[in-house]
């Protein structure tokens, strides 16, 4: 066996596994499996669905390997036709090795298949139980028996504590017995009171005493931390406190559920006591986290810690002794009292506390749902809206918990009132996060404008909210086990179209293309700035080929990635011909544009630092995209032309050769002038320019007689046709000069002015009796005329 080989891993027992299997199914179709038999079988069917995922990529390599050997000998003949008799029996050979090669992997996937099924069975029959018992319905806690019931049955808890209380303690309660065990009982006592009573106080003031000492930017993030030694160490205290009380062995049976089910109360007060002081601060530190009045936020806080206070009693009870206590009690795996509390005192004790609970989630609901988002702050209405909408629901919550416990559903009573408590704090939880993250980075920027409303800072936020949702299912009666096979599902991904896409396809998909993205850009600012510039090309070939480089690139990092990721690329085929039609009809214009910007890489017709006219716009071009052509007119306005329209178009491009140019510059004079001398004038002009050119030389023209002028014509090739305004404007500068100095006249208009009362010329004063006279407001008429002057 080949080194590679010797490395897979061993197939599991098939055998072992049918007897397995065939005994899980014949439990799970029994009603009277009990649910923890199931469990335990749920268990043991999962170990081996994982042992054949495993077994899934068995002989990887090996497979690999034969069917690029089978590749290599071309097509398979079609049917009816034949082949090289020596590559048939090759062909037959390598695809029987083949063959027996996946022969695991099948049996892996038929195992692991049939240990799915049986899994997903054994979840839905423990839901449908689960269903069932939070849907019993009890007596009403509202009937007189019920209330004589939970008195009784109090008075008998209470009995059975006190005299098994006492009679450990007069088991333990000897100097020799006490003796060992003194010290540790008395410095965890002592420490645990400390923490509790000096040390809470202490990390209470802590947060605003280092303020203080903290700069501005950082003061939020610093403090915020701090804070959590406002949970962190009373429930030391808690802890040892706990160790004490066991070590001195007085607590029994009947006492030690109590003692085991504390600190989780402790989370729950000494949490929302935290949480209450960070959402409603009396004063705050850095900022308001939600807009509310000082008397709305006095009253949330207490609120608060009174819902904290009603939510502990009813955990500590639920984990030691009381059953339908909803969500508490299916979690529950502590051992409870050895007495069973009869149902009758159950639902009392049940609506008792759940009505405490509605009544104080009332109240807070109708603070919470008055929420108004700051005026002066952006990007925090959103919370507000939240937290209202949840104040609002509230309130209906509460109403239905009190209903559905005094008709006797009792678990469903609780289901609706502490999930939905412990939802609240979850939503608060994740209001502080959110303004802590914004905190890290304006301190991480040293209070930069702008650094805590960051795309960074939202895109963790929304992160927090997408890991918060298993939470939110474990709050709601998801277990553990339901929350790993739902990342099981996750895992295995879904199909489409014919191709499986998990989140690690996904993950390798993003990785390699972000990695080819990455070496194309490398790429092409290498050859930007180091390689191209040492060639002949221009600037328009060298943006071609960096833009080619472009496309290449990223097809091959796309192709790379696909590869990677396991996709079969011939399983698109079906779905890209459908749409193809698609996008020959809806994309037509965006593909029309691609093709035609490929077009312009490639014959270059247009190229950057090109003077173009193109859709009655002139200007340079400075970039070519796939889509669209950006042009820079000389009024230094971008102008976005669709790539399409530079190939179907007419354009002209001043600059496509070469940077020459013709300009044409025209000229009148006077009657009168010397045309031989005005041509000579000219020519000279023209000719001393440094950017017209020799050959072809420049030619003055005598284009005609007008009544106006005689005009004559400028026509020169310069160097530069984007130099040709300043040109033309240095050319004109000189022919006044000129024309001044060798007494040359130039056409110009004159302008007669007649005010009322002043005798016109007598053709005018024909022409004006056939004309009303002008109205009053208009004493001063003019009339204008263009004559020729000699300029004397």
């Amino acid at each position: 066996m080949s080194p590679a080989l010797a490395q897979e891993p061993p197939l599991p027992d098939y055998s072992r596994w049918n007897q397995v299997a065939a005994q899980a199914e014949q439990l799970t179709g029994d009603t009277e499996t009990a649910t923890a038999q199931l469990e335990s079988i749920r268990g043991d069917i999962v170990e081996w669905r994982s042992r054949f995922e495993e077994a899934q990529g068995v002989n990887g390599e090996r497979i690999a390997t034969l069917e690029s050997q089978i590749a290599a000998l071309g097509p398979a003949p079609a049917e009816g036709a034949t082949e090289a008799e020596d590559i048939a029996t090759r062909r037959a050979d390598l695809q029987k090795q083949l063959s027996e090669a996946q022969a695991p992997r099948l049996t892996a996937v038929e195992a692991f298949s049939r240990a799915d099924a049986i899994v997903r069975r054994i979840d839905d029959t423990l839901a449908r139980r689960a269903a069932s018992q939070m849907a019993q319905q009890s007596t009403s806690p509202l009937l007189p028996g019920n209330w004589i019931t939970a008195a009784s049955e109090t008075r008998r808890l209470a009995a059975g504590i006190v005299e098994n209380t006492g009679l450990r303690i007069s088991e333990r309660a000897t100097w020799p017995e006490l003796k060992p065990r003194l010290p540790h009982v008395l410095g965890y006592l002592i420490t645990a009171l400390v923490l509790l009573t000096l040390g809470r106080h202490w990390v209470e003031t802590l947060p605003r005493r280092i303020s203080a000492r903290t700069s501005d930017y950082s003061r939020a993030a610093v403090t915020f931390v701090v804070s959590l030694l406002q949970i962190f160490l009373p429930m030391v205290g808690i802890y040892l406190m706990i160790s004490a009380l066991t070590a001195t062995g007085i607590f029994g049976p009947w006492t030690r559920p109590f003692l085991e089910a504390l600190p989780g109360a402790g989370v729950i007060l000494f949490g929302s006591a935290w949480l209450a002081r960070q959402l409603f601060p009396g004063q705050s530190i850095n900022y308001d986290t939600v807009n509310m009045a000082p008397k709305d936020r006095q009253r949330a806080r207490w609120l608060t810690n009174a819902l904290a206070a009603v939510f502990a009693v009813h955990y500590v009870a639920s984990q030691a002794f009381l059953p339908l206590s909803g969500l508490v009690e299916r979690s529950s795996t502590l051992q409870r009292i050895p007495m069973e509390f009869a149902e009758g005192a159950a639902v009392v004790y049940n609506f008792v506390l759940i009505t405490v609970a509605a009544a104080l989630l009332f109240k807070l609901g109708n603070i919470l749902r008055k929420l108004r988002p700051w005026s002066d702050k952006t990007g925090t209405s959103y919370r507000h809206r939240v937290l209202a909408w949840a104040g609002a629901l509230t309130r209906v919550v509460s109403i239905l918990a009190v209903a559905l416990a005094a008709l006797g559903f009792v678990n469903l009573g609780n289901l609706a009132t502490w999930p939905w408590l412990q939802s609240l704090a979850l939503i608060g939880l994740l209001v502080l996060l959110q303004d802590f993250i914004a905190d890290v980075f304006n301190m991480l920027k040293r209070g930069q404008e702008g650094a805590r409303d960051g795309l960074a800072p939202l895109l963790i936020g929304f992160a927090l909210i997408v890991l918060s949702v298993p939470v939110f299912m474990l709050i709601w009666g998801a277990s553990v086990n339901e929350l790993a096979e739902y990342w099981v599902r996750f895992r295995q991904g879904a199909t489409l179209g014919g191709v499986r896409l998990s989140p690690g396809a996904v993950l390798m998909f993003i990785l390699v293309f972000g990695i080819g993205y990455s070496i194309t850009r490398g790429v092409q600012g290498a050859m930007r700035t180091s390689v191209l510039p040492k060639t002949k090309l221009d600037a328009g070939g060298q943006n071609a080929v960096v833009s080619g480089i472009g496309y290449v690139g990223i097809v091959l990092a796309a192709m790379l990635a696909i590869t990677s990721a396991g996709i079969d690329l011939s399983s698109f085929a079906i779905v890209a011909g459908a749409l193809s039609v698609g996008i020959g009809f809806g994309l037509q214009n965006i593909v029309s544009n691609f093709v035609s910007g490929i077009i312009l890489l490639i014959e270059r017709p247009v190229s950057v630092g090109d003077w173009i006219s193109a859709g009655g716009q002139q200007g340079i071009v400075k970039r070519i995209s796939v889509r669209s052509t950006q042009v820079e007119t000389f009024d230094k306005q971008q102008v976005i032309v669709p790539n399409s329209d530079l190939i179907s178009q007419p354009v002209t491009n001043w600059t496509r050769q070469s940077k020459t140019g013709r300009i044409i510059i025209p000229i009148g004079v006077s009657y009168g002038s010397d045309t031989r001398k005005v041509a000579r004038i000219l020519t000279e002009i023209i000719e001393d320019q440094p950017l017209v050119t020799i050959d072809p030389a420049p030619a003055v023209l005598f284009r005609g007689i007008t009544v106006d002028a005689l005009n004559f014509e400028i026509r020169a090739v310069i160097s530069d046709i984007g130099s040709g305004m300043s040109v033309t404007s240095e050319v004109y500068h000189q022919i006044v000069e000129r024309f001044v100095h060798e007494g040359i006249g130039m056409p110009f208009t004159t302008r007669d002015i007649w005010r009322d009362g002043q005798d016109l010329p007598d053709a005018d004063k024909d022409a004006e009796e056939d004309v009303p006279p002008p109205p009053a407001q208009a004493p001063v008429r003019s009339q204008q005329r263009e004559l020729p002057h000699d300029g004397k």
